[in-house]
Parts: C-alpha cells; sequence; structure tokens
C-alpha cells in the first residue's frame, strides 16, 4: 500500500465512493476495498494482469474474490481511488457492483460442464449487458440478485437470489417403446427417483423430477429418447439473515429471449411496486405469488 498521509473522511465521502464500489475496510478510516466487475466471473488475461498491475500500484498487492465473482483490490487509501478507477478504466474495467440496483450476474460453468443443460456463458453475459449495465441508472427498491445455473445440481444456489435460472431438460416418454422392464434403467440412473415402472410402464413423479436430465440415453429401447430443453425461473429468494427460497414461475421457458423477457418484467415490476428497503421477496410476500406469476409469465 502506498504510503499517503491518513486524511479523515465525512458521511458524503464514504457514501460517494461505496456507490463507486468501494467499501471501507473497517480496520482504517481512510482505506477501502475496490469492486472491479467481471463478466459472471471470467476475465481475459490481459485484464488479470491489470488488475493485478492496479493492485501493486493503488494497493496493497492484494486482491480478494467475492461471493458473486467480482474480484476485489485490497488496501487502497482513499486518494488513490480515483486515479485507480481510471487506471481500470483504460483498461476496460470497471468498478461497482454495490447499492439498491441490479447487481452483477453470477453463473456456474453449465457450458463447459458434464451437467450443463444451457449455455450459461451466453445467457448470463445476455443479461449483464441488458440488465447489469442496461439498468444501470434504474434505481430500485433494494439491491436485485441474479444467478444463472446450468442444471439442477444448483451450484451458484440460484433459487437463494431475488431471480435465478436453471437449465432444466424434461423428459417425454414413449410409451410404445416401454417394455416395463424388471430392472428399469432409467429408474437406475435417476438421482432422486422419480421414475417408477407401474402396471408394465414407466412413470415419471412430476412432483420428484427436477428435470436433470441424468436418464437421457438410459433406457436401451429408447422410451426416453425424446427431451424438452428449457429454464425454471425462481423470483424471491435470498440469503442472509433472514434466508428466503425462491418459488418456481409454473413454467418451462423453452428460449432464451423468453427468459430475458420474463427477467425484464421482473425487475420493472420490482422498481414499480415494490417499496424501498423491502427484497423482491417482500415484495412478492406483500403482492401475492399468484399475483406476481401472472405479471410475468
Amino acid at each position: 500500500m502506498s504510503e499517503l498521509k491518513n486524511i479523515e473522511l465525512t458521511a458524503e465521502d464514504i457514501k460517494r465512493v461505496k456507490g463507486l464500489g468501494c467499501l471501507r475496510d473497517k480496520r482504517y478510516p481512510d482505506v477501502f476495498n475496490v469492486r472491479v466487475v467481471t463478466r459472471n466471473g471470467k476475465i481475459t488475461t490481459d485484464e488479470h494482469r491489470a488488475i493485478a498491475d492496479a493492485a501493486d500500484k493503488f494497493g496493497s498487492s492484494s486482491v480478494a474474490m467475492t461471493s458473486r465473482l467480482s474480484l476485489e483490490i485490497q488496501g487502497v487509501k482513499y486518494e488513490n481511488i480515483d486515479p485507480l478507477i481510471e487506471f481500470l478504466a483504460s483498461h476496460n474495467l470497471q468498478t461497482g457492483g454495490t447499492g439498491a440496483l441490479v447487481r452483477p450476474i453470477v453463473s456456474c460453468k453449465g457450458t463447459t460442464c458434464q451437467y450443463g443443460l444451457i449455455d450459461t456463458f451466453s445467457l448470463s453475459e445476455k443479461m449483464h449487458e441488458r440488465f447489469y449495465l442496461g439498468y444501470h441508472s434504474v434505481a430500485l427498491p433494494h439491491k436485485f440478485k441474479i444467478a444463472v445455473g446450468g442444471c439442477p445440481n444448483n451450484c451458484v444456489k440460484p433459487n437463494l437470489n431475488d431471480l435465478g435460472i436453471i437449465g432444466q431438460r424434461v423428459p417425454v416418454i414413449n410409451y410404445e417403446k416401454c417394455r416395463g422392464c424388471k430392472k428399469c434403467m432409467v429408474e437406475s440412473a435417476c438421482p432422486v427417483k422419480a421414475p417408477s415402472v407401474k402396471d408394465g410402464k414407466v412413470e415419471i413423479d412430476k412432483s420428484v423430477c427436477n428435470n436433470c436430465g441424468r436418464c437421457k440415453g438410459k433406457c436401451p429401447f429408447g422410451a426416453i429418447e425424446k427431451y424438452i430443453d428449457g429454464y425454471s425461473v425462481y423470483v424471491g429468494g435470498r440469503w442472509g439473515k433472514k434466508v428466503a427460497h425462491g418459488r418456481r414461475l409454473g413454467k418451462v421457458f423453452e428460449s432464451e429471449e423468453e427468459v430475458l423477457d420474463t427477467v425484464e418484467k421482473a425487475i420493472c415490476l420490482f422498481r414499480d411496486e415494490g417499496i424501498a428497503g423491502e427484497r423482491f421477496a417482500d415484495t412478492i410476500n406483500r403482492l401475492g405469488f399468484d399475483y406476481v406469476e401472472k405479471k410475468l409469465v
């Protein structure tokens, strides 16, 4: 950390830089940790080098990772904040990720993961452009967090975000091909035990099935060859001191554009009908889930 004289900061000083993504280190009166926004956890090697250079020039030569896939340059003196932001901007990097706004989107690695059912990189990058950047000047009643998960493994906990998306692969049974095997390979492959053979045919309990797609290709006779790939959308989740599990909207969306439009409707509903200081979960509870679902679907 560069040797600069400690200065006394006003509440307005602290509020100004917090809005830029700079959070005060509670151990010091004028030292901040500065959040650098990533594209859902991805940055180039050149950007990595620029962030490392920035940490050396303006901070304590240390970088931490946040739970929402941002990088945080540690130990930045107040006087160094503006020069740091200017330096980062020259490398097409920006700070942020605070305030009553759409927060940086997070996603899992579903695009490359063996379990991924959707292109999480593509969808989350579109959301980054359309909602984090596009809605950055739109004040909301509270922060609004979005997560994209590639499958029901829920690695990034989509249903604990204000809005979460989970990749789906809905099985469609071809009963003409089902032979009602005594040892059903579809039943054996299912991690949640949703399928079972009844009256000589396999049945899938829709209340148990999470559409993970793990049964794909398991039937040697092709009874489950057809699937509907899509997205489930959860609304009203959050973690923290008051945990809320998001509720799933009652349809599987079949296109990215449908999902993007639904996310936009949710943000606008929160903006227009939320009350200052309440999270989206509270807005949904106050308005009623059925009312919100009709607005979104």
